[in-house]
């Protein structure tokens, strides 16, 4: 019997991921990308960051033109799934043909959520390297930028537009900046880490209207009114589950998928930030929008294509460079019940642990990523930790596993 044809529909992280596993765990059947943009699969973090900075676009790609070949992957570019047959799992294509397929990854991420009441062509959006190059041809040195959320996104545009010479203004919405994630207290130090670098942050400055008068883009917002040469506006994501609702796929807030990826169309998988998973660790639904998340998805996800019975678990990690820091947080933090700061918030490096019934739920840091590293093994294990071991800067957390 010959391996199953697998289609990946996206042409991100996650679908790039998961044709290199395939390959690697030794599936040797048909596999086919579809993927909307005119390019080949390339990495979406340095976009914000290195790629808006310099430009310099080598090291992007995901899947080579050379190694697809050489593992004799079909990569569409320029094409849109509409629908996938409940009967026989073909994708219909935009182009109106059908690719057959006995099992499909959707992997379709998720675009850019858009302000209601904002026009004009110095209104930007980052999710695509054509995003980035857009932005990239606005970003005068001596201009302004006004960055619209203060999420992680926004922060990484913010510095990095800094870096280029720009004045930059951030409004968010929230009394502090990355709050939800974080709390109020840790939110303001990460603010504050803003406002040290030179960025003019502006709290509970909601956003109405926003309109282009020439080459100036004037933002009203709840505490005032400010102008920039352009605007970036950074809040959130939306799912890209439209071809899995077309198919009759459960859906709500992304395609809805067990602890093995698998959505309510038999053989139909979905990974990435589309994926709205049950996860097991933390006993909750949750859609994931970070670099990391994609890829282990789509590598558990690509075990299950194969027939497996593989569980995604992971904690959840990303990081964030912005200002000449590293920002890391790994696992969910909703429902903790106590948090405990290591070193001083104050300081150029400490970490914070968040703890639910005695047990680490979830960690963040500035500049001190071995923390993170070790929460993220605490919180796959569910080890209980002492509260006062936690906060000792002096305390080995590896000793946490021996006990």
């Amino acid at each position: 019997m010959s391996d199953p044809t697998v289609v990946i529909i996206g042409g991100g992280q996650a679908g790039a991921v998961a044709t290199r596993a395939l390959r690697r765990k030794g599936h040797a059947g048909r596999i086919v990308l579809v993927g909307e943009e005119p390019l080949r699969p390339y990495q979406r973090p340095p976009l914000s960051k290195e790629y808006l900075a310099t430009g310099d676009a080598s090291g992007l790609d995901l899947l080579p033109e050379t190694w697809t070949e050489e593992n004799d992957v079909e990569v569409r570019t320029g094409a849109r799934a509409l629908k996938i047959s409940a009967a026989d799992a073909g994708v219909l294509l935009d182009d109106g043909t059908t690719l057959p397929a006995d099992r499909v990854l959707i992997a379709t991420g998720g675009r850019p959520r858009r302000l209601a009441d904002a026009d004009g062509d110095r209104v930007r959006y980052l999710r695509t390297r054509a995003d980035a190059d857009a932005l990239d041809d606005l970003m005068t040195p001596g201009g302004r930028l006004v960055v619209v959320g203060g999420g992680f996104v926004g922060a990484e545009v913010a510095s990095t537009a800094l870096a280029r010479g720009l004045h930059v203004t951030v409004l968010e919405a929230a009394p502090v900046p990355m709050g939800r994630a974080l709390g109020a207290e840790l939110g303001a130090r990460c603010g504050r880490l803003q406002v040290a670098a030179g960025v003019d942050l502006r709290l509970d400055a909601a956003v109405g209207r926003v309109r282009q008068e020439g080459d100036e883009v004037v933002v009203e917002t709840s505490t005032g009114t400010v102008a920039g040469d352009c605007v970036l506006v950074g809040i959130g994501m939306v799912p890209n589950d439209e071809v899995a609702r077309d198919s009759g796929i459960e859906t709500g807030n992304g395609i809805l998928v067990d602890e093995h990826c698998r959505t309510s169309l038999p053989n139909v998988f979905a990974a990435g930030d589309v994926a709205n998973h049950h996860h097991p660790l933390f006993g909750t639904r949750m859609r994931v929008e970070h670099f990391d998340n994609a890829s282990r998805q789509a590598a558990v996800a690509a075990d299950n294509l194969l027939g497996r019975s593989t569980v995604f678990d992971d904690p959840h990690w990303f990081w964030s460079d912005q200002y000449g820091a590293n920002l890391q947080f790994v696992g969910h933090a909703e429902g903790a019940d106590q948090v405990v700061t290591r070193g001083d918030p104050e300081s150029e490096s400490w970490s914070a642990f968040f703890l639910r019934e005695g047990r680490v739920r979830a960690a963040f840091a500035l500049n001190q990523g071995e923390d993170v590293a070790v929460a993220r093994e605490l919180i796959a294990l569910g080890i209980a930790v002492p509260p006062g071991t936690l906060a000792d800067p002096d305390a080995d957390l590896m000793e946490a596993f021996d006990e």
